[in-house]
């Protein structure tokens, strides 16, 4: 059972690549579960959309009373680079907009939207017993929740 001071996070998640995106959130989510937090998600078409799904979060917050509220969100998805220049279009928009989330919204976001070469590089990066940036993603945004509370700010 959740307490009332742990963190709730909404993990959105693009599942292009299914069978990576679903490692990138075992890893996020057994580092959420192991810290006491929990988490609800929410899988949008690609990583272009991430981020507009998590301000469509914030936007219900401050618009609804009632409603899932979030302490902190989780990015996830991938982007393997392709044969034309729509990679670099996506990886950069997709980041900058959950860049400029965080600095409009003093919103807590871990990142875990995958830019790699291939799908080998991929498959390094999603498991839990290799370079898990699921959980990474996971553990940078439980960090940022805690530095937003030594400001004293909060979101709920």
């Amino acid at each position: 059972m959740k307490s009332s001071s742990s963190p709730h996070i909404l993990i959105v998640d693009a599942p292009y690549y299914t069978h990576i995106v679903e490692d990138l959130v075992k890893g996020a989510a057994a580092t959420l579960e192991a810290s006491g937090a929990t988490w609800d998600r929410l899988s949008v078409s690609g990583a272009f959309e991430v981020p507009i799904a998590i301000r469509y979060a914030v936007q219900s917050m401050s618009e609804l009373a009632t409603g899932p509220r979030y302490d902190g969100y989780l990015a996830l998805g991938c982007v393997i680079r392709g044969e034309t220049t729509h990679y670099e279009h996506i990886c950069n928009e997709a980041n900058r907009a959950l860049m400029q989330l965080c600095l409009d919204n003093c919103m807590a976001i871990g990142n875990g939207i995958l830019t790699v070469e291939n799908e080998a590089q991929a498959l390094a990066r999603c498991r839990a017993d290799e370079k898990n940036k699921g959980g990474e993603a996971a553990t940078a945004v439980l960090r940022m929740i805690e530095v937003q509370n030594h400001f004293g700010i909060h979101h709920k």
